[in-house]
């Protein structure tokens, strides 16, 4: 605060038994004393270093002020502490914990950009910055489980899942979506899964018109990741796996081509439905004397017109019963190259991407990605990668509280527990200090955590 301004308090008069009076009026000092973990983890992935490298700084350097890597870092630290809208700029400038996380002195550093400058930035970057910085993105992902994994990957399954970002304004791309009911974008996330692990990450984070087809972009994306994953991993099977929107005929045959593993769902139409319909008598039957749901599975070859010959398809014939409703037909369908049953085939390894829901709701309501406000697509895109390289952080940082409570916690989660701490800064020639509540609730993971992340006792 400037010393020129009035502080304000506001008097509780008897809250307590006594007048409590609260001043807005501690210098330096950050509700934000946790988030040197994601410094930490940055440093350990190099992940704002690699994208600010895909980004060509075409302004006069005579003029600039704040560099391309102070920029990625203002922003993407911000969504990461809760701060998605570059709006909040102009409050944060001066927040010594985040002037700390970009590398500035955080009493008698520089103040951070503002929400101009911010704006001016989101909105210079073009088509190529974008395909640098998603590239940067998917390398820092495989090259962190390379080193954790030493190469030995047996399996790595490929999610690609689409979510809808709904848009309300004038954001050039945005359309109306009759699936989702709304106008909006259609983002694609893809996501790695490392042998039999139960964590799916982050590797792509894809804007897409609110008109795109599920399938739209997914060989680009694809094709950029395989090379990557065949040099890091080189004995490792390569599995893809897919909702229903992609299933055509160019994504099969360039699965096959590239020797892949594939288990795509397939919407129902008049012939499958043939196909499954003694099936499903069964199952109705079966659920008519059960009074519970139902399912059966069975496969078949089929080949759709525009298919060039027929391929495995795995039928699940199911009848789904609620109390107080009428049974509901529920067929479904997966077309496959693996030779499993078709129960293992559904139930272990298909119905297993439905945890990547999960993965995106922290997307959304974590780190608010879908906040694309912007009314440049390209400059939405940018928000959305950032918004996906924090994520990454957060990913990296659960990965380092293996041994606390948090080893399975949400962003929000980990965010609200390590993050958001209050903080009185204090900062010499020699160092910086910290001074965090020696009350902290979770003191001792928080210690472990920064311990496996390079921290060493003072």
């Amino acid at each position: 605060m400037d010393d020129d301004s009035t502080r304000q308090s506001v008097l509780f008069s008897d809250l307590v038994g006594k007048s409590v009076v609260v001043k807005f009026d501690q210098e330096h000092a950050s509700s934000d004393g946790g988030a040197v973990l994601l410094k930490a983890c940055d440093r350990s992935l190099g992940l704002t270093e690699a994208l600010s490298g895909g980004i060509d700084d075409r302004r006069r350097s005579g003029k600039i002020r704040h560099a391309i890597g102070d920029l990625v870092c203002q922003r993407l630290y911000a969504i990461a502490c809760g701060y998605p809208d570059g709006n909040d700029a102009g409050r944060l400038g001066a927040e010594p914990i985040q002037k700390l996380l970009c590398g500035r002195d955080p009493v008698k550093g520089e103040d951070l950009a503002s929400q101009p400058t911010l704006s001016r930035f989101e909105n210079s970057v073009d088509r190529a910055d974008l395909y640098r910085m998603s590239v940067a993105l998917a390398d820092a992902v495989i090259e962190r489980h390379r080193r954790r994994l030493k190469r030995k990957a047996k399996r790595i399954t490929i999610d690609l899942d689409p979510t809808d970002d709904p848009t309300h304004g004038a954001q050039q791309l945005t359309f109306f979506n009759g699936h989702y009911d709304t106008w909006c974008y259609l983002p694609v996330a893809g996501f790695l899964t490392f042998n039999e692990e139960p964590d799916q990450y982050l590797f792509a984070y894809v804007l897409r018109p609110g008109n795109a087809s599920a399938g739209v972009g997914a060989i680009g994306i694809l094709s950029r990741l395989l090379p990557r994953l065949r040099a890091a991993f080189p004995r490792a099977r390569l599995r893809v796996r897919l909702d229903g929107g992609f299933a055509a005929a160019p994504l099969f045959a360039f699965l096959e081509r590239e020797g892949l593993a594939y288990v795509v769902a397939m919407g129902k139409n008049k012939v499958l439905e043939r196909r499954a319909a003694r099936l499903m008598g069964t199952a109705r039957r079966l659920s008519r004397k059960s009074g519970e749901t139902a399912h059966l599975y069975s496969e078949t070859r089929y080949a759709a017109g525009t298919w060039d010959h027929r391929r495995r398809v795995v039928i699940k014939a199911e009848v789904v019963r609620h109390p107080g409703r009428k049974p509901k037909d529920n067929p479904r369908f997966v077309v496959t190259n693996l030779k499993h049953s078709p129960r293992h085939l559904y139930e272990a390894i298909y119905c297993a991407r439905g945890d990547i829901e999960n993965r995106i709701k922290e997307l959304h309501h974590g780190l608010k990605i879908d906040r694309t406000s912007c009314s440049r697509f390209l400059a939405n895109q940018l928000r959305g990668l950032l918004s996906a390289a924090a994520y990454v952080l957060y990913q990296e940082l659960r990965l380092r509280a293996a041994r606390t409570a948090f080893r399975s916690a949400q962003v929000s989660t980990l965010r609200e527990h390590l993050m958001k701490l209050g903080v009185w800064v204090q900062s010499s020639v020699r160092r910086i200090v910290l001074h965090l509540p020696a009350t902290c609730l979770h003191r001792n993971d928080w210690q472990i955590i920064a311990r496996n992340l390079g921290a060493a006792p003072a």
